[in-house]
């Protein structure tokens, strides 16, 4: 078997997919927790639901960009563009919520497991992840 039926085994492609995506997850998580005002994890560690719904609204967006990205695209580094352009435009999607929400803090109102707030940003990461998927092809 030659490197380039290697590299164009599906069973390959999916192992290299899974693992750009998944260490592209863990570095974007690592940058939302750098904007937000509390520590993501430590507040999941002690049942905080609004932190780990909006966390896992992040999770499935990123993942559903690289998602479409995969879909629409051969090449690693051609999903990779897509997937970073994509978080750039949910962590865009995050502070204009904080900006249209001038009657509260977005991130206080999470930290302080308001269940509300969180299932909102929730599903503003989800919805926005769709509407990002789409215009990739």
């Amino acid at each position: 078997m030659n490197m380039s039926s290697f590299w164009e085994n599906s069973v390959v492609q999916t192992a290299g997919y899974y693992s750009v995506t998944v260490l592209c997850i863990v570095l974007f998580l690592f940058i939302f927790e750098i904007v937000t005002k509390y520590d993501n994890w430590e507040e999941i560690k002690n049942g905080n639901l609004a932190v780990a719904m909006a966390t896992g609204g992040k999770i499935f967006g990123i993942a559903n960009v690289f998602r479409h990205s995969i879909l629409h695209h051969d090449g690693l580094f051609i999903m990779i563009g897509w997937g970073v352009y994509g978080f750039f435009l949910l962590l865009t999607g995050y502070f204009m919520f904080e900006f249209l929400t001038p009657k509260f803090n977005v991130d206080k109102e999470i930290e302080k497991d308001n269940r509300a707030v969180g299932f909102l940003s929730m599903i503003i990461s989800v919805g926005l992840s769709y509407v990002i998927g789409s215009g990739i092809n």
